[in-house]
């Protein structure tokens, strides 16, 4: 996942390419699904052309058992000019060294400490 991840940062679609199964799965937070390798390629070259760029995208935390991995990081990106920032999480599946399956979660607010009453209340 390390490897997926710097190869995005990285704006470099063959390295991505490479981490992945030919029949790969992956699962955006936002829901698209992209189904093989040539469509998560076609994704890209899009998402590229049309002014995406991965500014950051920072594991926090890491965990492997068998052949899943799991991370938490930190992503920034800039989309058609507007800077965006999220934390998230994913989950891969490997088959061999490579990932078949990766579902990617999405925190839908900034994170904050809860101190006894609701943030809408204080």
């Amino acid at each position: 996942m390390h490897t997926y991840i710097d190869a995005w940062r990285r704006h470099d679609v063959d390295a991505v390419l490479a981490t992945l199964t030919d029949a790969c799965v992956v699962i955006e937070s936002y829901g698209p699904v992209y189904r093989g390798r040539p469509r998560v390629e076609q994704w890209m070259h899009a998402w590229f052309s049309a002014g995406g760029s991965v500014d950051a995208w920072d594991i926090t935390m890491h965990a492997a058992a068998g052949e899943f991995l799991m991370a938490e990081w930190s992503f920034e990106c800039t989309w058609r000019g507007q800077a965006g920032r999220f934390e998230g999480s994913s989950i891969a599946r490997l088959h061999g060294d490579r990932i078949a399956y990766l579902r990617e979660y999405a925190t839908t607010a900034p994170l904050y400490d809860w101190t006894g009453t609701w943030r809408d209340q204080q």
